[in-house]
């Protein structure tokens, strides 16, 4: 596979917890640390402040082999920060504004894949010029977009998350996400069925939390996964963005429908048992490389 077969755009940040420690995190750097723990190198576009935290995002990058070369510094503004809380095992997130991730250039873009898949989430589209460098890659890309939808108060407007999903191939959600952008009484997999068929989607993803997931395939078949046997949970930070990662991985290698949601929903439950989004230690992975060979 070519080294960037994956394009992921959007925030990287630091996830601060109650006790103090503080753990990288953005669903679209999650996914790209994922992909490169998997062997699957993935080209990250973002932007950190010219900081202490900034330089520790690049150093962390470098030492897990991560490219750097779409990676962006921003000298007014800081890197990205996010105040997380647990309660009842939820997390639950202040996220600051005026980031350097809402400024993401588009001369990132001049040397960059124009197909292969590209991921990106819903929040770094908050601010106009982060948004307006997505429009303009999506205008020249020839490949599969793939949109991770995360919503978090107050940084989302429901008409804009919908015209996102009209410019997607696939969509990946959880539950109530679902329920703030369709919020009526239908059921899970109609209103599923309602987005796929409103924007054309080849797949939709939704996860359910401890409840597992549903996916609808490109015929409209719908599938379910749940977690097997007794998990245990340190915390939930970032599970769908490890689902994420391996379903990108499943569309880029063609896997079933069965196949991708089993793989993913493995992955997740393994990610919850650890705490924070992403994981230092190359051994987590190594057992799931091996298996899916």
């Amino acid at each position: 596979m070519q080294t960037a077969f994956f394009t992921i755009f959007g925030e990287v940040l630091f996830d601060n917890f109650p006790d103090g420690s503080r753990i990288l995190g953005g669903a679209p750097f999650n996914v790209a640390w994922h992909l490169q723990a998997l062997g699957r190198p993935a080209l990250f576009v973002s932007r950190v402040g010219e900081d202490d935290a900034g330089r520790e995002i690049l150093a962390a990058m470098q030492s897990t082999g991560m490219t750097r070369s779409a990676m962006q510094i921003d000298a007014t503004h800081p890197t990205g920060s996010v105040a997380v809380s647990i309660t009842d095992g939820q997390p639950s997130y202040r996220i600051l504004d005026q980031q350097a991730y809402d400024y993401i250039e588009a001369k990132a873009f001049h040397h960059a894949p124009k197909q292969g898949l590209l991921y990106h989430g819903s929040l770094a589209l908050r601010n106009p010029v982060s948004r307006q460098t997505l429009l303009d890659m999506q205008q020249n890309w020839s490949g599969l977009v793939f949109l991770d939808v995360n919503l978090r108060a107050p940084w989302w407007q429901a008409d804009e998350v919908l015209g996102w999903i009209a410019g997607a191939d696939w969509l990946k959600l959880n539950d109530d996400e679902l329920e703030l952008l369709l919020p009526d009484q239908q059921s899970i997999d109609t209103k599923m069925r309602l987005l796929q068929q409103t924007y054309h989607l080849k797949g939709v993803v939704l996860t359910r939390g401890s409840q597992g997931a549903l996916a609808l395939n490109s015929s409209g078949e719908l599938f379910s996964i749940a977690p097997e046997g007794h998990i245990e949970i340190v915390d939930t930070v970032g599970a769908g963005d490890a689902f994420a990662s391996v379903l990108l991985l499943g569309i880029a290698e063609n896997w079933p429908m069965p196949v991708m949601l089993k793989r993913a929903q493995d992955f997740a439950s393994a990610l919850v048992g650890q705490r924070g989004a992403t994981v230092a230690d190359p051994a987590f992975y190594q057992g799931f490389i091996e298996a899916w060979r």
